[in-house]
């Protein structure tokens, strides 16, 4: 394959971020690479945080660990750092959210076939002339250098060696590893070939890493080739795009930018026309509002610990970053609606999620606007008096009485030149450690609450609830309304910690059981069983008599929720099994929840589960349950559980000896709940619903058991409403509905259409009201009760009435109760046109005074609002800029 320019059109070259993400799946799909689709970015592997990088869904496969999905895989993989956040917004390729596009090989093609399509694609497909590309080599990679050299037809200048530090991946100290190829972007071409340095940012963007895992590391660092060679590569979109979009960084392509424009078009200011700084403010606003919208979609909730803690910095730095440009009023709401326009295409997901999503944004901002209002005025108290560092008491002081993030009093701090002593902010961390450590009289204050401190010091608790349902036990540790106490009364909420109980604690998505403690005249009801370091913690309330300290109760665990519990965990067993067996065989468990009155089973699949597969999990499901198969259960080393073919969740951890739940040729697997001993005491088996809850991840909910029966119940009631309602059979309600939803169509199409109409017409009194401005004329008015299809139909009739010298704008409000919403209109003439003045741009303008935005075509756009009050005042500047504009 020569290096020759490419003969691909410049019409036919992707340019958007959809149309590059799509040429690249497609080009390894007609390769013969299976499209997986993205992971949520909550990762499988329970060492990471976050899905970091392209290729984290496969490391399983790359292990040894799982079957691999297919011999050829290629992905576009949702991915989120944030080592690097203080340079996003600085640079121009720094981001926390991106996309990796990524073909993979699992012991299928190898160097030369990854290396000659990743040419082909970057060439013959992107249109990328080969002067323009660089490509790196490991030193010691000779293979790699020769079939660039010779097969592809690079220039040998233009292949670099690097050391193993750029060019040699590893997944850690041992194991799979190799060498790495990676292609780079030259911006200067003209500066030659002579003393290429690919360490030049302003020169050079490395945009495709090849990975070639060849080798196994051993623990003395000897490398042994691999019996089964696999390719992994990585293709940052961003990156790509930056480069056939020809702009100066990935934050102004279409990927991006028409974030930082909603942003700017809140703050009312122009990208383009901003300094330095603010242009970095309006670049983390953008970037960071694709990645909150993306973790909030995949289920991470704000918090102060894990990925929670990650989304609060990110979504506090949005808050922050607007407030430097003038933004004093939440915005994250409508920052994450046009994050979510701008994502559905590739992420259907955030539509299915949007009400979860800004429900969280808009929680969250609430709750840092009024942390950051405190911080900031202390904070600018400190500054005031022009210190030459920000100390760390004073920091301290922040974070410790005001909740102030630490890294915001630093990006504060930077923004006045100034730094922050870290040595001393750890130091009076460290005393205020020491002080609570004191007072809580060694308590860990890593534990939440009371109770949490007083398990922390109990021996693990003896679960009896495998064999029985009731057992004698000693009162252990005992916590009253929160407070640790030896004594409890009636009325008291308690939690207690006993020696043995047959309780099950909430674990493996099992609620924990309910029952009751009693005694001579006690009686304590159990709510719920949690479990804390494996001591398991009764909640409840204390009905009847005194309970101490050192106390022997009688435990019973109420039968009737067992029962039910059980007959949903063993049913969760048989969904699993019926999901690989109808859906996937590689289907892999994702969370679940078994209570008492239904079911719910997340699993790893790219696309929904068709009513077709549904029905037939259900059949095959009711069949086991009738076949009366009687469950086997035993424990038995990890190892072989496993060779045996127990089931195991990926990213759980194991002990050594492990407990096997197996239905007899039908389902086995590593299980600690509660089960029914035989499948026929399941009863019956219902799935309720089928959904996406992530990008690759959905949800079944169902009832098993006693639940199905008040399911179909419930279920009958609706049908004998509605068919009482519509005076109809059951089987002619569907039928009914359908002929009234046609019907309701038609009157809502006639209805639009009179509305329009009628706004013609009320427009039609308007046009004596036009004012001439020399050639042109200039109609500027209010219109309300209409909404914006009529506006923008009246508003082109009173134009086509005026001439091609109208210039029209119409504003109203399409509820006159409502003053959240405004339409603003503008229609123009080809004269008014030819006088440099365009209806997009100019209404765009207006509308910004109602706090909306909007825009359009030349000679006739819209744009909304949310502020009815502005509507009167942004007429009157519309009509002093149209007659200023018309005069000019």
């Amino acid at each position: 394959m020569a290096a020759a320019a490419s003969s691909s059109s410049a019409a036919s070259v992707p340019r958007s971020g959809e149309e590059i993400r799509a040429a690249f799946l497609n080009f390894y799909a007609e390769r013969g690479h299976a499209v997986i689709a993205s992971a949520s970015l909550i990762p499988e592997d329970p060492t990471v945080l976050l899905t970091i990088a392209g290729m984290l869904p496969f490391k399983p496969v790359f292990l040894g660990q799982r079957e691999r999905p297919a011999p050829r895989a290629t992905s576009s993989q949702k991915c989120i750092r944030t080592n690097d956040i203080e340079n996003v917004g600085r640079t121009a390729r720094h981001h926390t959210f991106f996309e990796m596009l990524g073909n993979f090989s699992f012991g299928d093609y190898f160097k030369q076939q990854a290396i000659e399509w990743a040419w082909e694609l970057s060439t013959k497909v992107y249109g990328i002339d080969p002067k323009n590309l660089v490509v790196s080599v490991f030193r010691e990679d000779d293979e790699a250098e020769q079939i660039w050299r010779d097969v592809v037809g690079v220039n040998p200048k233009r292949i670099i060696r690097m050391d193993e530090a750029d060019n040699f991946w590893a997944s850690g100290p041992t194991g799979p590893c190799g060498p790495c190829s990676e292609i780079y972007y030259d911006f200067k071409p003209e500066l030659g070939d002579a003393g290429i340095d690919l360490e030049d940012d302003d020169r050079f963007i490395e945009f495709y890493n090849l990975v070639f895992m060849q080798y196994n590391r051993d623990a003395e660092g000897t490398l042994t080739p691999l019996a089964n060679r696999n390719i992994d590569t990585g293709m940052g979109l961003e990156r790509m795009a930056q480069i056939l979009q020809k702009v100066p960084n990935n934050y102004e392509t279409d990927l991006i930018f028409p974030l930082i424009q909603a942003a700017a078009d809140l703050a009312g200011v122009d990208y383009h026309q901003l300094d330095d700084k603010g242009k970095t403010s309006l670049k983390v606003i953008g970037d960071h509002s694709r990645a909150v919208t993306q973790l909030i979609c995949d289920g991470v909730t704000a918090s102060n610990l894990g990925r929670g803690y990650i989304l609060r910095r990110l979504l506090r730095r949005v808050v922050r970053h607007g407030r430097l440009l003038g933004i004093d009023k939440p915005f994250l709401v409508p920052m994450g609606e046009a994050a979510i326009a701008l994502l559905q295409g590739a992420h259907p997901s955030v539509i299915d999620r949007q009400e979860v999503i800004l429900t969280e944004l808009r929680r969250e901002e609430a709750r840092f606007l009024e942390t950051l209002e405190r911080g900031e005025k202390l904070l600018s108290e400190v500054l005031a008096g022009k210190p030459v560092q920000i100390s760390g008491a004073q920091a301290f002081e922040l974070y410790d009485t005001y909740g102030f993030p630490l890294e915001l009093t630093q990006e504060i701090a930077e923004e006045h030149g100034l730094s922050v002593d870290l040595a001393g902010f750890e130091a009076a961390m460290q005393e205020q450690r020491q002080r609570a450590k004191a007072a809580a009289v060694s308590l860990d204050l890593t534990l939440q609450d009371a109770i949490e401190q007083v398990a922390a010091d109990q021996e693990p608790t003896a679960f009896r609830g495998y064999a029985v349902l009731e057992h004698p036990s000693c009162v252990q540790a005992l916590v009253v309304n929160g407070e640790p106490a030896t004594t409890a009364s009636p009325g008291d909420a308690v939690q207690i910690v006993l020696d043995t109980t047959p309780f099950y604690g909430e674990g493996g998505g099992q609620v924990g059981d309910r029952g009751v403690l009693s005694g001579a005249d006690l009686i304590v009801a159990i709510e719920s069983v949690s479990r804390t370091r494996d001591v398991f913690v009764h909640a409840g309330r204390l009905e009847r008599g005194q309970l101490s300290l050192g106390d022997t109760v009688h435990a019973q665990v109420d039968r009737a929720c067992r029962r039910r519990a059980q007959a949903n965990h063993t049913a969760t067993h048989l969904l699993q099994a019926a999901l690989k067996q109808v859906v996937d065989p590689g289907i892999g468990q994702a969370g679940s929840l078994v209570d008492f009155d239904r079911l719910r089973f997340d699993f790893h699949c790219p696309s929904a589960v068709t009513p077709e597969q549904l029905a037939q999990i259900e059949t095959l499901i009711n069949g086991w349950i009738a076949e009366a198969h009687g469950l086997e259960v035993q424990e038995m080393a990890i190892d072989q559980a496993k060779a045996a073919g127990a089931v195991a969740m990926f990213g759980e951890k194991y002990a050594d000896v492990v407990r096997v739940v197996d239905v007899p040729g039908v389902s086995m697997e590593l299980c600690g709940g509660t089960h029914v001993a035989n499948t026929a005491e399941i009863g019956l088996f219902k799935i309720v619903a089928e959904s996406g809850v992530a990008a690759g991840i959905r949800r079944i909910e169902a009832v098993a058991g006693p639940a199905v029966l008040a399911y179909l119940n419930e279920r009958d009631a609706v049908v004998k409403q509605l068919g009482d309602r519509f005076k109809a059979q059951p089987s002619e309600i569907v039928e009914r509905v359908s002929a009234l939803q046609e019907e309701l169509k038609a009157t809502g199409k006639a209805l639009a259409a009179a509305q329009a109409e009628l706004a013609v017409a009320k427009a039609g009194a308007l046009a004596a009201k036009a004012e001439p401005v020399g050639e042109f004329q200039l109609l500027v008015e209010r219109l309300d009760g209409v909404d914006g299809a009529g506006l923008q139909g009246a508003a082109q009739s009173l134009a086509d009435q005026l001439g091609d010298g109208a210039a029209v704008v119409l504003g109203g409000l399409p509820d006159p109760s409502d003053l959240g919403k405004v339409i603003l209109v503008a229609a123009f003439g080809k004269q008014v046109i030819a006088a440099q003045l365009q209806a997009g741009k100019f209404i765009g303008g207006i509308a910004k005074l109602c706090g909306g935005g909007g825009g359009g075509r030349p000679n006739l756009a819209q744009a909304g609002g949310r502020d009815g009050s502005a509507l009167t005042d942004a007429l009157a500047k519309a009509r002093s800029e149209l007659e200023a504009g018309l005069q000019s």
